[in-house]
């Protein structure tokens, strides 16, 4: 995981999951297999089109696995 990658996340918000496959070296579809089996944080959904996940629990996540 890139630590610079990290830094450039907002201080509090929310990031779409482009910006957090930059981060966790997964492929999309193993970051929703581990979104349901509870790996990786649940999303937030935005709108009917949007989903996003609390910037506070990516970053969580990724001090957890550093």
């Amino acid at each position: 995981m890139g630590m610079s990658e990290v830094m450039k996340l907002p201080a509090e918000g929310f990031v779409r999951l482009k910006q957090i496959l930059q981060i966790v070296p997964v492929s999309k579809s193993s970051w929703w297999a581990g979104v349901k089996a509870g790996r990786y944080p649940q999303p937030v959904k935005l709108g009917p089109h949007t989903t996003a996940w609390r910037v506070e629990a990516i970053r969580d996540l990724v001090e957890k696995a550093v």
